[in-house]
């Protein structure tokens, strides 16, 4: 039997693949457009290279894989286990294709029907179709995606932890240098603190692709509000302040972590805020009980059904039209990983919540004049689903 190698094991995903009836898993890339395929087969970290000519990995459900490289990249696939086949032209790629495709009727591959999960559709249509004219049926990937690039195990949940925690201190960090600043009448914008937030990622160790979301009143409104020097507001008295942050550990293999948290920068918050906020801490809790209770019952659950359980309480309590969003995505190396993302809004997320996996739950109401949003993460481990960090209850009254 084949062995593990590149981090990934060949024996379980053979196990997998039997398990869902298919023939084997047709990992497949050109110019690194399938990052996921390039991730399982090592490409680009501890052995081979980023490829410039399109390559071709089969994991048959028995048997060793076998792999077809361009001539001129003849070693791109050595540190993975198999036979590989070399071509040049396109009529030797086409040939080669077969071949590697001989007794094989049904292979998993980065495709998603009707673009249902946009996040695993990473191979072109042409490649899709080249597939199945070789008589050769395509499914999706989803789900062996999950098992084999998006499952924490201790050593990243621990990195995740850490991170998390770090956030949470940067977090009120920064709430307390609006509420110091405000009181002591020294002006302040968005930008401001968004940088003051940026030497505290540095201080904690923590990268992120992106700096923190600080959005003040209106800009709150708008879920992806990044300030800018040239775009960005004063924080004033009287005034909701959003901060959204996100970051891991700078070390390899380390994972994300990502919060959101709502402030108001006054003594009292209003009626509307409150409101407003409590439902969408509602909507979060619903979440959070449905994952925690299937997990308990060891019920299968998918993404969908997570977001449903939030969106419903938004739009039970007339919030329909101020849905911007989703409930919450898959964390991982990337702050958006590949997993199952909770959603039955933008996509039909059907792919299952399996042990191991690290998301967010994180929805939110948005108007003109305000937004909030409540982002809290989670994991799943054997019949444990655990929130990784503190919950907001309450809109924080800064001043």
């Amino acid at each position: 039997m084949p062995q593990a190698t590149a981090g990934l094991d060949i024996s379980a995903v053979q196990a997998a693949l039997a398990a869902d009836g298919l023939d084997g898993w047709l990992l497949y890339d050109f110019h690194g457009l399938n990052p996921i395929a390039c991730e399982i087969a090592g490409i680009g970290r501890g052995g081979g290279h980023l490829a410039t000519r399109r390559w071709y990995y089969l994991i048959p459900a028995s048997g060793e894989p076998r792999g077809l490289v361009h001539s001129i990249e003849r070693n791109v696939l050595d540190h993975v286990p198999g036979l590989k086949s070399r071509y040049v032209g396109r009529d030797e790629l086409e040939a080669g294709l077969r071949r590697l495709l001989e007794g094989v009727r049904r292979v998993a591959m980065e495709d998603s029907p009707l673009a249902a999960i946009p996040y695993i559709a990473r191979v072109d249509a042409g490649t899709v179709e080249l597939v199945r004219r070789m008589g050769v049926d395509v499914a999706s990937s989803g789900d062996l995606v999950q098992r084999f690039a998006t499952i924490w195990d201790e050593a990243a949940l621990v990195t995740h932890r850490r991170a998390s925690e770090a956030l949470y201190r940067i977090k009120d960090l920064a709430f307390d240098a609006i509420a110091r600043r405000l009181k002591s009448g020294t002006p302040t914008t968005e930008y401001d603190i968004q940088q003051l937030m940026m030497e505290w990622f540095r201080d904690e160790g923590l990268v992120t692709d992106s700096p923190p979301i600080v959005a003040a009143q209106e800009h709150a409104g708008n879920p992806h509000h990044m300030p800018t020097p040239g775009g960005n507001r004063a924080i004033r008295a009287d005034e909701i302040v959003l901060l959204d942050l996100w970051g891991k550990l700078d070390r390899d293999q380390a994972v994300f972590a990502d919060i959101t948290w709502v402030g108001y920068t006054g003594h009292q918050v209003p009626d509307r805020y409150a409101q407003v906020f409590g439902t969408v801490a509602a909507a979060r809790d619903a979440a959070v009980a449905l994952v925690q209770q299937a997990t308990a019952d060891g019920r299968e659950l998918r993404g969908w059904e997570v977001d449903r359980a939030a969106s419903s309480v938004l739009r039970g309590a007339g919030y329909g039209a101020h849905v911007l969003h989703r409930t919450g995505h898959s964390l991982g190396e990337s702050v958006h990983g590949n997993g199952v993302n909770m959603d039955d809004y933008e996509t039909h997320d059907d792919r299952r919540l399996l042990a191991g996996a690290g998301f967010t739950i994180e929805p939110g109401l948005y108007f003109d004049d305000f937004g909030v949003r409540s982002e809290i993460n989670m994991t799943i481990r054997d019949r444990e689903a655990s929130v990784t960090g503190p919950v907001q209850s309450k809109i924080v009254a800064l001043v």
